[in-house]
């Protein structure tokens, strides 16, 4: 009896822990450490949905947050009004809009899977910068760093990173320029990934993030913490292969003053939208899944319109 049970108890150790393992490797997928591929992501090739891609987007993200000045001003309001009593503490100061900075953060790897996907190692970065602006600030593209690993047939991983001085920087309109980013000595079965900043005084303007793109993406993660004074029209794109959530939070800022007080806080939303295993963009039916904002309220320098079919990343 038991060597029945010990046996039986054994067979339910082993499934647990094949189930426990199965899980783990799964987690794998999506994997957010940049700098490493993982296992998992080295073996994939695809999925049922997607079987005859010749590339595919592992991984991509968007993280955006706000720096604040010392003191706020609640758009909309008069200087000279007072707060009411029961207000959050934004300030009573104007901040004019070179005070208010975005900063974004993005990360992208991708997979090429067969010869013919070897184009898709290329991107263009679009970013703000207007002709003849003395008002108001252009983006900042930053720190832009490109990797692509390739394993040989012993399987060893070879890593090099790509110098980007030779890229080249295009004038789309009176608003926007692109980096043009090409990625030389690509093969089937490279896997290349970017990362890179943009810094924004346009505090009333946020950047399209498309879920979408011409290739398979396995996951990507818009995450946005934005200040509750600035009131946008968030549009959340409604996709089975989408879920998305907002949660109050908050922000301190003034952290180091002067008067040795507790640092200021001010109230926010946070946005996170996550996508898993969406299938590549159909032109025939023109529906691209993409996250877009809009500013509610007037503003003195409103946010000029991205460039036709481009969001700040296009994969090509």
């Amino acid at each position: 009896m038991n060597k029945i049970y010990n046996y039986t108890y054994r067979k339910l150790f082993l499934l647990a822990a094949f189930l426990i393992c199965g899980s783990l490797a799964n987690a794998q997928l999506p994997n957010e450490k940049f700098g490493k591929p993982s296992k998992e992501e080295w073996e994939f090739t695809g999925w049922d949905e997607a079987p005859d891609a010749d590339a595919v987007v592992l991984c991509k993200t968007m993280n955006v947050s706000y720096q604040l000045p010392n003191q706020l001003f609640i758009i909309g309001q008069d200087n000279g009004d007072a707060l009411p009593d029961d207000h959050p503490d934004f300030g009573t100061n104007q901040t004019y809009e070179n005070e208010i900075i975005v900063d974004y953060e993005f990360k992208l790897r991708t997979k090429i899977l067969k010869p013919e996907g070897v184009g898709h190692a290329n991107i263009d970065i679009v970013y703000y910068d207007r002709v003849d602006d003395e008002f108001m600030t252009p983006d900042e593209l930053s720190d832009l760093k490109i990797k692509v690993f390739t394993k040989n047939s012993k399987g060893k991983v070879k890593q090099r990173t790509v110098n980007a001085g030779s890229f080249v920087r295009e004038r789309v309109n009176d608003y926007y320029k692109v980096l043009h980013v090409v990625v030389p000595d690509i093969q089937a079965g490279s896997i290349i990934e970017y990362q890179y900043k943009i810094s924004s005084f346009r505090h009333t303007f946020l950047y399209d993030w498309t879920f979408q793109e011409c290739i398979p993406t396995v996951y990507a993660r818009c995450d946005l913490e934005i200040p509750a004074f600035l009131q946008f029209r968030a549009d959340i794109p409604t996709y089975k292969f989408i879920q998305s959530s907002v949660q109050p939070s908050h922000q301190l800022y003034d952290i180091n003053r002067a008067d040795m007080k507790k640092p200021k806080s001010c109230p926010t939303n946070r946005y996170k939208i996550v996508g898993s295993h969406i299938p590549p963009y159909d032109a025939s039916k023109h529906t691209t899944k993409m996250f877009t904002s809009r500013f509610l309220s007037p503003s003195n320098h409103g946010p000029a319109l991205m460039p036709a079919n481009r969001t700040h990343l296009k994969i090509k």
